[in-house]
């Protein structure tokens, strides 16, 4: 745990405590480089794969990895500019820019959507004929490289939230290939050209539900939206129950990452300090039962008149 500090200021008793280090591992770098390999060696391929053969299943499936290649090339610069440290005009180091990231891949996710269903519906009613076997190899080439990129990062995804994000989606991504070899092998058997635009509907469809969550907590979190997982309520229950504590005011809880969250409060008090041990105590209770590892505590007392911020609508 890291060590807090206090100071006295005008009857007021503040304190902070951060905790562990939330750096992604040491290796994350080297896996984002060779899934970032594999994944635009494999788009430039299924795109050319799919204007080739007239798939718009295949060219919808390379959009969808194009945009997996930025999510990763932008998570991985989120993750080395989120380590610098903390300097005079970026008192808390670069660490909300994977907050942007999230912002960034979401808008970027929902405009190759956008893109892909635009030509999906132009084709929709008078499908071209696709090469079945084309669409086959090329997405059977798709499981294998999103299979092992997931895998690139299936030990870290056990204790960086990010990682476990980047494991996630490439393994979406491999089923979605999946999807794209059913749809060859049925036109091969079948000769209905009419199943490539529907699977590419359907892909399309797949990818908007999946990345609907993606968009909604990165705004979220960018709008310093109370984290996913932490009810704020229960936060204010368990500074309310400390011993000595009146009332509880000004409380706010924020993202400072993807990865770290913030909190400050008001804690009323009677008159007499509460003493260091008290403020590291609770910042270990809010560490360890919410994941609060960043949280500035400001005790006043019950007779210093007031202050502007009690007023729960004050920001």
């Amino acid at each position: 745990m890291g060590a807090g500090h206090h100071h006295h200021s005008h009857g007021h008793h503040a304190g902070h405590h951060h905790g562990h280090s939330h750096a992604p591992p040491a290796n994350a770098g080297k896996a984002f480089a060779i899934a970032l390999t594999l994944n635009v060696t494999f788009v430039i391929a299924e795109f050319a794969a799919g204007l080739f053969s007239g798939s718009m299943a295949l060219v919808a499936d390379a959009g969808h990895n194009l945009s997996d290649v930025l999510s990763l090339a932008l998570a991985w610069a989120a993750s080395v500019l989120s380590a610098r440290p903390p300097s005079q005009r970026f008192t808390y180091g670069l660490k909300s820019s994977s907050i942007l990231a999230a912002i960034a891949n979401a808008a970027l996710l929902w405009v190759a959507i956008g893109a892909i269903l635009v030509e999906t519906l132009r084709r929709l009613p008078s499908p071209e004929a696709v090469g079945g076997t084309t669409m086959v190899i090329v997405a059977g080439i798709g499981i294998a490289v999103n299979g092992l990129s997931a895998l690139l990062f299936a030990k870290g995804a056990r204790s960086d939230i990010n990682l476990r994000a980047a494991f996630v989606h490439l393994m979406a991504d491999a089923l979605v290939s999946v999807g794209v070899v059913i749809a060859g092998l049925l036109i091969r058997w079948t000769g209905e050209a009419l199943i490539d635009p529907v699977t590419s509907l359907i892909i399309t469809a797949v990818i908007a539900w999946s990345s609907w969550g993606l968009l909604r907590d990165s705004l979220r979190m960018g709008m310093l939206g109370v984290p996913e997982g932490i009810d704020a309520a229960k936060v204010r229950a368990l500074l309310e129950s400390q011993p000595g504590v009146m009332r509880v005011h000004d409380l706010h809880i924020w993202p400072m990452s993807t990865t770290e969250t913030a909190l400050t409060a008001h804690l009323v008090m009677p008159q007499g300090q509460p003493g260091n041990s008290f403020l590291h105590r609770v910042a270990e209770q809010l560490e360890h039962d919410f994941g609060i590892a960043h949280s500035t505590l400001q005790v006043e007392f019950d007779d210093h008149g007031g202050c502007p911020l009690e007023n729960e609508a004050a920001v």
